[in-house]
């Protein structure tokens, strides 16, 4: 489970990805986003994001350090970039907070958590324990558009009963799992995974309320 954690997880997260955007990539490509420059960036730097994820779990799964840190360079850059184009989507579609959808609130406040994270990890890289669950759990944080995505694919979403149940699993196995690979590698849950989980329910608290 060492070696293992987060090299199989960060492959579920870009299957998911891929699965949640099939239609842009492969079968509804006329699709008015795919010509929108905005949505291209944002959605490049996004799966570029989740693909580095599996090839520098790779490289650690494997001993390769050397690549790792050579890697790591150009994630940071894109986690840059998934921040920029997310902001700047928002900005332009969304005018101002207010007019939010609570779930949107929530991703702007998961976005700048995100933020955070990275440069936590960045600053971090040399400390394996802390750097990986920085980076991990920064990225469940922006999961809620390709959650959404893939429940749109897989139920009606006319009740929202359905897809909230949905999400609220496929976030909780993560998070749960985590604590699993805590407790089996360091005998104890770390902070950073249970304070990490606590905000994210903080987060949709103060969405709701806001």
């Amino acid at each position: 489970m060492r070696k293992n954690f987060f090299f199989w997880t960060s492959l579920f997260l870009l299957f998911l990805s891929v699965f949640a955007f099939s239609d842009n990539l492969f079968y509804d490509v006329g699709q008015k986003s795919n010509s929108d420059p905005k949505f291209i960036i944002h959605g490049l730097f996004f799966l570029a994001w989740f693909i580095i994820l599996v090839l520098q779990t790779g490289y650690i799964r494997k001993g390769n350090y050397k690549a790792h840190r050579t890697l790591g360079i150009t994630g940071m850059l894109v986690g840059l970039g998934v921040i920029i184009s997310t902001f700047y989507v928002f900005v332009v579609i969304y005018e101002g907070w207010s007019v939010m959808p609570f779930q949107v609130k929530a991703n702007r406040i998961f976005t700048t958590s995100f933020a955070i994270l990275i440069w936590l990890a960045f600053l971090n890289r040399k400390n394996g324990v802390k750097h990986k669950r920085y980076i991990f759990i920064g990225t469940l944080y922006v999961l809620g558009p390709v959650l959404d995505r893939v429940v749109g694919k897989l139920m009606s979403i006319e009740s929202l009963t359905g897809p909230v149940i949905f999400e609220a699993i496929i976030w909780n196995v993560l998070f749960i799992s985590l604590f699993v690979y805590d407790w089996s590698t360091l005998k104890k849950i770390h902070p950073i995974s249970w304070i990490g989980c606590i905000w994210f329910y903080v987060v949709w608290i103060l969405s709701v309320m806001l």
